[in-house]
């Protein structure tokens, strides 16, 4: 006998494992419940079992691990002792028994959980107790302690808007282990029981008084998570380094623009003529006016306005580099650009400005590169 309770309560542990992957994962305070229950119970082989019926009721405190597997704690209290002993034990509680209970629903184990309780079920109730029997006998020689065991099946109806009610018939066989010389299961120590009772069960963090079925995803959603997850990653690695190279840019560029502001326009006259400075410098084969050459053009602006009457040729050059059509045409547009940023960024007039291109030349400065330049002259001074 103990070795099938023993393999019945690891087969209800191996349910639980299972049954608990397909719920919401409960909190400490959720799926317990209370109730209260009411029986007979009369020796297993007594004769005249129904003139020795002795009435009961009990209390019962349980939660549910899973929708398969749970746990109750009961106490039960004896009323009568007919076919026990010969004479009355005086007292009006005769017997009582505490047991810590397992419970299995056959029901959800067999048929699977169905996201609420069905209206009839099939449960399992096993476990062990300690009970004792009272009498008012000066040499209390009727006082007896037992260690008890119990199995019983349920018959549960669930009651409810939300099925929060539960209503069962619970036939049970119960033993009273170490009666005898050594604990055994004796069937003259046995007796059958049949009881009634209700349950309530309290409210869960879920918002019901049941378990709820957890929505699981299947492998081609996680999939297809992963891959978006994965690319998003990757449009963020790209971001950060395009926003990583606009920032040494930025760098670059400030440092230039703190250079240049640090040169000093001057006025060098050579051959009667009077050429400003300084000079706009551009990049190889570019007519695009850098950040920091804003510096120069913005000081020949404030030149402009400090002599009203002053009219500017502009100059464009080129490095050698290159055909002569092409370097021509590049200083054309060289100077163009100088002449448009003074119009449009600072107001200068466009009739104080003419602009010619020069071409190709080495002979400005000795360093080639510092030939690719825009150059101001002002017309009105000899």
């Amino acid at each position: 006998m103990k070795k099938i309770l023993l393999a019945f309560a690891m087969t209800a542990m191996a349910v639980q494992s299972v049954s608990a992957q397909t719920v919401e994962d409960s909190k400490f305070l959720d799926n317990w419940y209370v109730g209260v229950n009411a029986g007979l119970n009369a020796k297993t082989t007594h004769t005249a079992i129904f003139k020795n019926l002795n009435p009961s009721a009990g209390i019962r405190v349980g939660r549910y691990l899973t929708p398969v597997f749970g746990f109750a704690a009961e106490g039960e209290f004896y009323f009568n002792n007919k076919g026990s002993y010969q004479r009355p034990l005086g007292t009006f509680v005769k017997g009582i028994n505490v047991s810590l209970l397992g419970t299995t629903n056959f029901s959800n184990w067999i048929l699977g959980y169905q996201g609420e309780p069905r209206f009839f079920e099939i449960v399992g109730v096993y476990g062990i107790g300690a009970g004792r029997v009272f009498s008012t006998s000066s040499a209390k020689v009727y006082d007896r302690n037992a260690l008890t065991t119990k199995v019983g099946i349920d018959f549960t109806f669930n009651l409810g808007a939300e099925k929060e009610w539960q209503v069962y018939v619970e036939p049970t066989l119960s033993y009273a282990l170490n009666c005898g010389e050594k604990t055994q299961f004796n069937i003259n120590n046995s007796a059958f029981g049949l009881m009634v009772g209700a349950n309530y069960k309290f409210g869960n963090s879920n918002g019901t008084h049941n378990f709820k079925i957890a929505e699981l995803r299947n492998q081609a959603e996680i999939d297809e998570l992963n891959a978006k997850i994965n690319s998003l990653r990757s449009a963020n690695n790209d971001k950060e380094n395009i926003i990583a190279r606009d920032r040494k840019t930025i760098k670059e560029l400030t440092d230039q623009l703190a250079a240049a502001k640090n040169q000093k326009p001057t006025v060098v006259v050579k051959k009667n003529t009077n050429v400003l400075q300084p000079t706009v410098i551009f990049r190889q084969g570019k007519s695009t006016i850098d950040a920091a050459q804003y510096a120069s053009i913005s000081m020949i602006a404030t030149y402009m306005k400090n002599h009203k009457g002053a009219k500017l040729l502009i100059k464009g050059y080129a490095s050698p580099e290159g055909s002569k059509e092409l370097n021509q045409k590049l200083s054309e547009a060289r100077a163009n650009a100088v002449k448009d940023a003074l119009v449009k960024r600072y107001g200068v007039s466009a009739s104080r400005l003419t602009v010619m291109g020069m071409g190709a030349t080495d002979e400005l400065f000795e360093e080639v590169d510092f030939n690719r330049v825009v150059t101001f002259t002002d017309t009105t001074k000899r």
